[in-house]
């Protein structure tokens, strides 16, 4: 399993049907599940919750909580799920992640991270991983984050997956946390000179592959967030520019028609296609038919007969997209 590009954990956006449709354009990237919260996967309904379809694999599933035999029940229960990868949430910076006392907030205190980690590093078998930012509030971007990284490290925690960007958890919203503070990529860099032994991986505003192909240059891999959700078409380039690997590139209308059994299977299983097509609004931007596509997906539910609908999308745009 390869860190090299991966795709960001997002709420209410990469879902099971999100991940299977960018599993289609890319067989090399990582996925992430949206964070879910230790407590949810105890107690809640794991085959729900917990569902993915087996063509998602390399798939990590992101954590959330500051309770370490939570989150180590959670991870033996994921683990047991097939998941690939546990990874710990230390960079949500929302009001309600942190009146949990979890997301970005843990990154004030280090020595609880480290105990965490260490309780799920030494009592599960898949790989753990932690995400978080440059730093928190007054932090310093430095010597705080050099801290926090000595700190954390020690649980055998040897992957960091870095939001170049601090998070301030009083007046920026969430949007505002992703957007305002300053994109630091050189401090990533400069964290990944100063701890060689560990696998650095950096996110925050990157958007193209050519962005990753020059990131990775000073760390050992990506990860692409909004980018890939509002504009995931380009993703089919990732196999071959990332990994060296040899495909054939789909056009946007193959995309789209490839995904038919797998919606004409959940339309079987009692789920609306519109859950499905609400993901593909950035399937057809930058093309001359982008508005009538990002229109037919967001009303596919009101056609009394919507796979025909989505089939005559599909249909118009095989030539000219």
């Amino acid at each position: 399993m390869s860190h090299r590009f991966c795709v960001a954990p997002m709420m209410d956006r990469t879902d099971r049907h999100e991940r299977y449709f960018l599993r289609t354009l890319s067989k090399e990237m990582l996925l992430y599940t949206e964070m879910i919260h230790a407590n949810a996967v105890i107690h809640g309904n794991k085959d729900n919750l917990l569902k993915y379809h087996a063509s998602e694999h390399p798939l990590a599933i992101q954590l959330g909580g500051s309770n370490a035999d939570d989150l180590l029940e959670a991870s033996l229960i994921a683990e047991g799920k097939g998941f690939d990868e546990i990874n710990l949430n230390v960079g949500c910076p929302s009001p309600r992640v942190q009146s949990g006392s979890f997301g970005a907030v843990l990154m004030k205190q280090p020595y609880l991270v480290r105990d965490c980690l260490k309780l799920l590093v030494e009592n599960t078998n898949i790989p753990v991983t932690v995400k978080c930012r440059i730093g928190v509030d007054e932090m310093d971007e430095d010597k705080d984050l050099d801290n926090f990284v000595t700190t954390v490290k020690d649980s055998g925690c040897k992957t960091f997956i870095i939001h170049a960007r601090k998070a301030w958890l009083k007046g920026l919203s969430p949007k505002d946390n992703r957007e305002i503070p300053p994109l630091n990529y050189e401090r990533v860099y400069r964290l990944k000179d100063s701890f060689p032994d560990l696998e650095i991986i950096i996110n925050g505003g990157i958007e193209t592959t050519n962005d990753a192909l020059e990131h990775l240059k000073f760390v050992d891999g990506v990860m692409v967030g909004r980018s890939a959700y509002d504009n995931p078409y380009p993703l089919v380039n990732v196999d071959k520019e990332i990994y060296s690997r040899s495909k054939l590139i789909p056009t946007r209308a193959e995309v789209l028609e490839g995904l038919v059994p797998y919606m004409e299977n959940e339309i079987k299983n009692g789920n609306k296609l519109g859950y499905l097509t609400k993901h593909l609004m950035g399937l057809f931007k930058n093309t001359k038919h982008a508005k009538k596509a990002r229109y037919t997906l967001a009303n596919i539910d009101d056609d009394i007969y919507p796979m025909e609908k989505l089939k005559l999308l599909i249909n118009e745009t095989k030539e000219l997209c």
